[in-house]
């Protein structure tokens, strides 16, 4: 796993673990302890990132046997629970760059090197204007444009068509037909895309997403997030 963090995330994490106060070095915000027992999303599904607990490997899930995602795979690597769930609540909803930068650490932790120089471009999972003006700015657009910078990769943005109605309490299939046709994408791609968020519900959104790239030229997509939530049988 790669543990690099840049002069930005060294500038925000002193050298306390931001999990359980403990000492850690200033390379790494967490100690080794509250790392390994965080919510890591193994196995899960290498399509959509569903986990699947239980599964002695990961291994595509009915539902990207049945109606494969736009995206080629996702690459989610914490599961949205406990201490992940509470930072990110934290990042979203209270602005907090700290809890930002951990998880943008975390992120980069949870890649392989190969995933981390796979990408040509990133595109973040942009929110509508009003909502951004809303909560004071837009986590996924913070989140990619400093690994851009970090990868030293193009940031590319969509627009987001209409702001569609809350995604919250919707199934799998309304969420995609609420989200069909929402982004659009007027600068040309190039071939290997990633689209990056902070948490993955059921991969509709990014799956809409997914759709405006390849038809601005791109070849191939990934889905890249923190955090997996754990589907829900209805």
């Amino acid at each position: 796993m790669s543990i690099k963090v840049d002069h930005f995330l060294r500038r925000q994490l002193p050298g306390r673990c931001v999990f359980c106060l403990g000492i850690t070095d200033r390379e790494r915000p967490w100690c080794k302890d509250c790392f390994v027992a965080l919510p890591w999303n193994l196995p899960a599904c290498p399509r959509c990132a569903e986990p699947l607990p239980g599964r002695p490997e990961a291994r595509l899930c009915g539902r990207c046997l049945r109606h494969p995602p736009s995206f080629e795979c996702s690459r989610v690597p914490l599961r949205y629970e406990q201490e992940v769930a509470r930072l990110v609540q934290r990042f979203k909803f209270e602005a907090s760059p700290r809890a930002g930068a951990v998880l943008l650490a975390l992120l980069e932790a949870g890649l392989p090197e190969t995933a981390l120089a796979w990408p040509e471009a990133l595109v973040p999972v942009p929110l509508h204007p009003r909502r951004a003006r809303e909560r004071g700015f837009d986590q996924g657009e913070w989140l990619a444009r400093r690994l851009a910078r970090r990868l030293e990769l193009p940031l590319v943005r969509a627009q987001r068509r209409r702001d569609t109605p809350t995604q919250r309490g919707l199934d799998r299939d309304e969420r995609r037909r609420n989200l069909s046709g929402a982004f659009v994408i007027e600068a040309a791609l190039p071939q290997r895309v990633v689209l990056v968020d902070d948490v993955m519900t059921t991969g509709a959104t990014l799956g809409s997403l997914a759709v405006a790239c390849l038809a601005a030229g791109a070849g191939e997509v990934e889905a890249w997030a923190i955090a997996r939530t754990p589907l829900q049988e209805s």
